[in-house]
Order: structure tokens, then sequence, then C-alpha cells
């Protein structure tokens, strides 16, 4: 059996790890998670896998594991830990200044706690970093290579989330440096799916709910905003696939290179949910800016990995999540 650590797991992408993770009968899966912007509704059905072990935690606060009753069944003590994937770091948009402090503690207490985890049971770690890290979208237009150097303004508001990014790669790279851990850097661009929070910002979620109940579709930007969307179950499997890489890989851009404008998924979306709906928009959120495109020839090359779904799948997927669970939601 193969212990496996997911932290920020009962999270958007963390919970979909999860479960791909359960697929495979011989992972025992430990989720982390102190549920500060994520859902336990996330992995509920996940609880009834008797591989599978939920802690609410702050990855901030010291972490022992072979301390909890709970993993006894897992033998942490005697087998450790194979596999950390680290994603445990606040990302609310609407709520970002009420996260802030948590922001930056996740990035560098949380970081540091993980790494120090990964040397006593020499395991394999990945963090979850952001394209943030490269800066906004550069002028030019140009995609993001892993060997581009950032330019990141560690001053603003939102400076404990994009230096905090930066400074855990740091952390990563420097454990990696001095004791020898297999540490890899992802950099995962913009994602959605089902489960990703609603009336925080997104928008995906949002717009997918406001139309099926006819309401205005908010953009937090002008009609010009364009982003890239990568599915999360592409990011999962590319997740995967790299811890599974040689030791030295990375950073890894995860992401779509596609370049799409966002008031033309809003329309995409009325279209598919026969909406009476309009699309209005509004000022640009702090968390919401113009991020570059990633040039993903090296996860291609290294992970033989590319996305798979289409944005009409990927589409067509969430909205049927959100139509099926919209009561609830």
């Amino acid at each position: 059996m193969k212990n496996i650590l997911i932290t920020g797991g009962a999270g958007f992408i963390g919970s979909h790890l999860a479960e791909k993770l359960l697929g495979n009968a011989e992972n025992n899966v430990i989720v982390i998670d102190n549920l500060l912007n994520s859902k336990s509704s996330n992995i509920e059905h996940l609880l009834h896998y008797p591989n599978f072990v939920f802690l609410k935690m702050d990855v901030s606060s010291p972490i022992n594991l072979e301390g909890i009753k709970e993993l006894d069944r897992f033998k942490i003590k005697f087998y450790g830990i194979q596999e950390i994937y680290h994603l445990a770091c606040p990302t609310s948009a609407k709520n970002f200044d009420k996260y802030k402090i948590q922001t930056l503690d996740a990035n560098s207490l949380g970081t540091k706690n993980i790494c120090d985890l990964a040397v006593k049971y020499k395991s394999k770690v990945i963090l979850s970093s952001s394209s943030v890290v490269y800066g906004p979208r550069p002028a030019d237009g140009h995609y993001f290579k892993e060997e581009d150097l950032g330019a990141v303004d560690h001053l603003t508001p939102r400076g404990c989330y994009d230096e905090g990014k930066r400074f855990a790669e740091t952390a990563m790279a420097t454990y990696e440096q001095v004791f020898g851990i297999d540490a890899k850097i992802a950099r995962i661009f913009r994602t959605y799916g089902p489960r990703q929070r609603l009336f925080d910002g997104e928008m995906m979620p949002d717009f997918i709910l406001d139309a099926l109940e006819n309401r205005d579709l908010v953009i937090y930007g002008d009609e010009n905003f364009k982003t890239t969307l990568c599915f999360v179950s592409d990011i999962v499997d590319g997740l995967m696939k790299f811890m599974d890489a040689p030791k030295g890989a990375g950073p890894l851009n995860l992401g779509s290179s596609q370049d799409v404008k966002l008031a033309d998924i809003a329309k995409k979306l009325i279209e598919m949910t026969g909406s009476s709906s309009k699309i209005i928009f509004k000022p640009p959120l702090m968390f919401i800016t113009h991020l570059g495109i990633p040039d993903t020839r090296k996860a291609k090359e290294l992970l033989g990995w590319i996305p798979l779904v289409t944005i009409e799948i990927g589409l067509k997927q969430t909205v049927d999540y959100t139509r099926a669970h919209k009561a609830a939601l």
C-alpha cells in the first residue's frame, strides 16, 4: 500500500485528486484541510472508503501524523508517507482580504511544515504553485515558459498570494538542494469544473447557476477580458503524471494554451442552458486579473500530457453537475 497525503484535499482540485487516487485500491489517501474556504461536502462521498481518512487540520500548524489515532491502520510509523500533494492555500476572489494572514501562513509556514514531513519520510512532494509567479499578462502576449523570470510587486494587497507562491517555490527548491528530497513545482493556470465555489468570484460556477435561474451573468472586467481555462480532470491527470516523473523535473506549467474571451464563454452557457440571462460587466476584483498563457510543451515532452477535455465537453459536464446539485447549491 502507498500512503498519500493531500493538503487542501477538500477543495476544488484536491477533492478531484483524492477521488482519482482512490480509484487505485493500493493507495491510502489522507486529506488535510481546515475547511476555511473549501467544503466537507466535496469529499463526503469518499468517507466510506476504508483507505481514506479526512483530518480537519491547519497545515500551518505543526503536523504529527503518527500521533493521530484515525491513521493507525495506515501504520505510518513503519511505512511512512510516499507522496505528498501540497494544495492548501486560500484562493477566495471575493473574500481575499478576509484570508490574507491565512494565505501568508499557508504559503510560508504550511509549505515549511510539508517540506519537513517530506524530509522525515523521504517522500516525494509536489507544490501546487500558480501562474501568478510569472506576473501579469505580457504586453506582447507571449506564452510563459518555465524558464521565464516573473515580475511581481510583492507589496501589493495581493502580495501574500503572489509573492507567497514564489516563496513557497523557493522553499521547495531549497529543501531539495539541502536535503535531497524529490520536490516538484506545478504551476497551475486557471482551472474549472464541478465543485468550484459559488458566489466567490470564480465566475464560471456563478455563470452556470445564474444562467439556470435566468439571472444576469456578471463579468468582473470588460468585454475583452481573456483567460485560459483547463478542465479539472486534466489538471489532476497532469499532477499524477508529474508525481511519477523523474526526480529533478520541473517546474512545470499545467493549463490550457487556448485563450478565450469570458464573454464568449458566458454566451455559450446561455445557449447551452436555454437561458434568458443577459451579460453585464462590473469593475475587476483584485484577485481576478489578466493572467498569461502557458507554454505547455515541457509537460507534453516530459509527461506526454496535454489537456484532453474540450471547452464544450467541460462546460457540459459542469452544467450537468450544477443542474443536478442546484437545490443543494
